[in-house]
């Protein structure tokens, strides 16, 4: 899998978890119909399908490389959805995350 294709499997993940616990977020803190729960589920089990596609072989480096991709994602998430744009320290620090998971993702193995 091309580096661009894991992008793409890593952000699309990312959306479908956040979208499905901030339809739990809408439901419990600000007061949406309960409908909300019936596309969270939906979204958080493409999230699992999805990260299942990683081409890690261990599910363990997938995780934590795809933290990274969450974080950056989840800054996107404020910034479009709740109307709140990243300040420095969010583009700070979502940056150092995402070169970590790059580093765990893509750093040259044996084996």
């Amino acid at each position: 899998m091309s580096a661009i294709m894991t992008l793409v499997v890593y952000a699309s993940a990312a959306f479908a978890e956040i979208a499905g616990c901030f339809a739990v977020w809408a439901w419990m803190r600000r007061g949406a119909s309960a409908l909300w729960l019936f596309p969270g589920v939906l979204s958080l089990v493409a999230f699992a399908w999805l990260l299942a596609l990683s081409p890690s072989i261990f599910a363990g480096r997938a995780y934590a490389a795809y933290g990274g991709v969450y974080v950056a994602a989840s800054l996107a998430w404020l910034w479009a959805v709740e109307g709140r744009r990243p300040d420095g320290w969010d583009a700070a620090g979502a940056l150092l995350v995402l070169i970590g998971a790059a580093t765990i993702l893509f750093a040259p193995r044996e084996g």
